[in-house]
This record gives C-alpha cells, structure tokens and sequence, in this order.
C-alpha cells in the first residue's frame, strides 16, 4: 500500500487496496467520464480534473476523507497528485462530483454520500447509474441551495435526458446507455478515447493531405519559374539574334551602296 508521510508522522494513505469495479458499465462510464473532461480542461492551469482518488478533509486525521469516482475542483492548480489535501489546496473542496452507481453502492451514494457532500459544499452531485437499475432515470444532477441538494432540471432528447452543469458549462447526456458530455459552445460531444484516436488520425492525415497539398503548389510554382525563366532566355536570345540579323543586313546594305556608287562614279 503506497502511501504518504507529511510532518508529523501521520500517515496518508493513497488507496486502500480496493481496485475500482470493473463491470464493462461501471468502467466505461466512468473512464469516459474522467478522461473525457481531463482532455477538456488540459489547457486551464485553473481546472483539476480526477477521481478515485482520495481527498483527505481535515489535517491530522487521515480517517475523514472520500473518494469521489470523478470530481473537478476550480481554482486548483492542474497537476497530478498522490493524494488530494483540502489544507493545502487553495482551490477547496470539489465544485463537481460524479459517482458512478453500482448495485453495493446505490444505497451509500443516494443517501450518506449526498448528506456529505452537501454539508462540505460540494457545489454540484450528479449520479448515473450505467445498469439503470436503482436510478429512474439513470441520470441525474444536482445543485446545492441553501445547504442542501435541489435536482437540476432535465430535456428529454431522443436519447434520453439532458442536464446542463453550470460549473462545467457542460451538458451531461444520455445517449442510449452511454454517458456523454456535450459542449453547446462548439455543439459537440465530448469524444471518449476511441474517437479522440479517431480524431487525431484525421487530423494527421488532413495535415499530411494539406502538406503534400502545398508541396504540389510549391513545385508547381518552381515549374512555372523555370518555365518563365527559360521563356525569357529564349525571348533574349531571339532578340539578340534578331539584332544581329538585322546588323548584317545594316552591313549588306552599305556595303551594297557603297558598290552602287563605286559604279557610278567610274561609268561617269
């Protein structure tokens, strides 16, 4: 078991040995989840984005702390971390939980969880639950008032409920079975792994498509160039030699009438 130890001796820990479930549900959601909004946020220094990972609530005692499956805090520095200290970290408790509901922990999750939550002032409690067995419907988000929990009110789009987070500025969806985020500012879903990766190789092959793109044009100027270049040496030389020609016949010429007048005068 890994684990920290700040002044003091008190020990941190940071896991407790058990491994996150690994229901093709449950993972999922929760992967596409955290990965899904880390990729979103990498470029706020602002914004930290993780889950399962402990968050220890008050110095000294390591026993008083959570581990929400996916949270994102503002106003934290964006860094990993072993373990998450609301002591030392200036951006405080998470604004965004999302727990994902499992059939040995819905009960927890509906009930002492959200108690939790509400009384450290967690802004935002959402819950889905990927089997859609102890949640109706199977996604829902919450926003904290006046110290306790008011549910969030949901569109009904083809696919399922749409819930708008005002900390994330984000929608969370279902989409059938599947937890996705979707962005309204770009009105596009926040893409999981698999399409991220889908993504970047069309970038790189739309990159690779507009270089080979611009070397064609630059080889076409270059053969226009020399083609421009080679027109005006053979214009040159067709000038030179029609200047040439044009002396000789200047010559010819005078030479012709310089005969003609020899003539005469000898006729004469």
């Amino acid at each position: 078991m890994a684990e920290s130890l700040p002044h003091g001796g008190i020990r941190y820990p940071e896991t407790d040995g058990t491994p996150m479930p690994d229901a093709d549900y449950q993972a999922q959601a929760y992967c596409y989840a955290r990965e899904a909004l880390r990729a979103h946020f990498r470029d706020r220094a602002d914004i930290y984005v993780s889950g399962d990972l402990f968050v220890y609530l008050e110095e000294g005692k390591p026993e008083n702390c959570i581990a929400p499956d996916v949270f994102v805090v503002l106003g934290a520095d964006n860094h990993m971390r072993h373990t998450y200290k609301l002591w030392e970290e200036p951006g405080g408790v998470p604004d965004f939980i999302l727990e994902i509901v499992s059939p040995s922990t819905w009960r927890t999750d509906l009930g002492a969880k959200r108690a939790l939550y509400a009384s450290l002032g967690v802004g935002e409690y959402w819950l889905h639950d990927p089997h859609g067995r102890h949640l109706k419907p199977a996604l829902a988000g919450h926003r904290l008032l006046d110290g306790s929990y008011a549910p969030l009110p949901a569109t009904i789009l083809p696919g399922g409920p749409s819930i708008h987070s005002d900390t994330l500025a984000l929608e969370l969806r279902l989409d059938g079975e599947r937890l996705r985020f979707f962005d309204p500012a770009v009105e596009e879903y926040l893409p999981d792994l698999v399409e991220a990766m889908a993504d970047r190789r069309r970038d790189q092959a739309a990159r690779a498509a507009a270089e080979a793109g611009r070397a064609a044009a630059e080889a076409g100027r270059a053969a226009a160039e020399a083609a421009r270049v080679e027109a005006e040496d053979r214009l040159r030389a067709s000038a030179a030699e029609t200047t040439q020609h044009a002396r000789e016949i200047e010559a010819a010429a005078a030479r012709i009438a310089e005969l003609e007048h020899l003539l005469r005068t000898r006729s004469e």
